[in-house]
């Protein structure tokens, strides 16, 4: 199941603040350093470049009764404009995982929830995001559950800084995309039914905008808060080997 759940425009747009990022992080405009993130700058790089391509592919893993499905039209919510692909002789609704919005992104997050060792602070910040979506998600004829685009990613990165600032970064990622896709998707899944959409795409339509603009700040806190001295929020003894001996 291939289309894009956003108009090629909006597609392009994000392209655009994609690639933007990427050359104010090379041409050292941003101060820049990942170890505290868990993932090489490259890597985010093209993890997130899979996330923009892989928002064309729908795996779908359960068929709802037949209904009335809306069919080849764009829906707009808060600004944003999803595209409701063509359905011809369309038995009902059919429930998707994309996989630049939720496949790729859930197994990033688990990587960094790990490999940081965010336990409590990753159920914490998932909890608060997921909790702040699902009042903000609201159920679109056509789309399925749609939420603000921007909103997401900023509360995503103000619980993650207020957490930790140290680990800012790889929290704002999976607070913002975990939390979304709990929030926006799984826990209104009981609202599909009657929304008329031929595809229900966890981490589609109404949720990968937002999961994509979430992985961009995270690249942004990586670049600014990454590589400061005063982010250190550890303790640290001083180094006995640097004192010297008071002159007589």
């Amino acid at each position: 199941m291939h289309y894009f759940p956003i108009p090629l425009l909006y597609l392009a747009f994000l392209s655009f603040l994609f690639v933007m990022v990427l050359l104010l992080v090379e041409a050292g405009a941003l101060h820049y350093r990942y170890q505290r993130f868990g993932v090489s700058r490259w890597w985010v790089y093209l993890l997130l470049l899979f996330s923009l391509l892989g928002s064309y592919i729908n795996i779908p893993i359960v068929r709802l009764p037949p209904e009335q499905v809306v069919s080849d039209e764009i829906v707009k919510f808060f600004g944003a404009a999803y595209i409701v692909p063509v359905a011809e002789d369309w038995p009902g609704t059919i429930i998707a995982v994309n996989l630049g919005g939720a496949v790729i992104p859930t197994l990033l997050s688990l990587y960094l929830f790990f490999k940081n060792r965010l336990f409590w602070q990753g159920f914490v910040a998932v909890a608060v995001v997921a909790g702040c979506v699902y009042l903000m998600a609201q159920p679109v004829r056509g789309v399925g559950i749609a939420e603000p685009v921007f909103v997401p990613p900023l509360i995503a990165t103000g619980v993650a800084l207020a957490i930790s600032r140290r680990h800012g970064p790889a929290l704002a990622y999976i607070a913002g995309s975990l939390g979304t896709l709990i929030g926006a998707d799984l826990l209104n899944l009981g609202k599909i039914p009657g929304l008329g959409a031929p595809i229900a795409s966890i981490g589609g339509a109404g949720t990968f905008d937002g999961i994509f603009v979430t992985g961009l700040l995270a690249l942004l806190l990586a670049s600014l808060f990454g590589g400061r001295q005063s982010d250190q929020d550890d303790f640290q003894l001083p180094n006995r080997a640097d004192k010297r001996p008071p002159r007589r």
